[in-house]
């Protein structure tokens, strides 16, 4: 299978696809400078000892990853999750995204969450499809919220119901606890 858990030594390849997010003509990440393939390094480390990281590879070479991290830090969003993709423009409208986001979800099902939540700086169209094809429904817009690339940005709030609720719901278990 072409999907797999991520690792550190991923840190290069995904810090080539998401390099090119980071530029100033592009406003698809808030972050102006790419962090190093240290620092990449040491999130892909770091989310895993809680949250899934995958990375989908074609042909042996890394061309897209996905993560979840922390919706917010307040106790009662303890069943929630940030969910992050990004694709090699080389492999994009292949359907990859949509396999990797399918079985990240698939997974945080398996931990316990019951909400993903994705934020998409506007305009990105392919993004937008993506997250609506994916079943996330549109929860608002921050607008203007962040200055790149010489104008202010607004970012979409997606949100997408990961599986039924439930009363007293158990507690997510942590990635890593899954033992892969």
């Amino acid at each position: 299978m072409p999907i797999r858990v991520a690792k550190p030594a991923d840190a290069k390849a995904v810090y080539e696809i998401y390099a090119p997010f980071c530029q100033p003509n592009s406003n698809v990440s808030f972050e102006i400078v790419p962090p190093s393939v240290e620092e990449m390094e040491k999130r892909i480390f770091q989310t895993l000892k809680t949250y899934p990281w995958l990375v989908y590879e074609s042909n042996g070479a890394v061309v897209a990853y996905c993560y979840a991290d922390q919706h917010m830090s307040r106790a009662a969003y303890d069943w929630d999750v940030n969910v992050s993709i990004y694709v090699k423009e080389a492999a994009r409208q292949k359907g990859i995204g949509k396999r990797l986001y399918q079985y990240m979800f698939d997974g945080l099902r398996t931990l316990g969450y019951y909400n993903a939540y994705a934020g998409v700086t506007l305009p990105n169209e392919a993004s937008v499809a993506l997250h609506k094809s994916m079943g996330f429904n549109l929860i608002g817009v921050y607008n203007s919220v962040g200055y790149k690339g010489g104008a202010w940005r607004d970012v979409a709030w997606f949100g997408l119901k990961l599986q039924p609720y439930v009363i007293e719901p158990a507690k997510p278990i942590k990635f890593s606890q899954l033992g892969v």
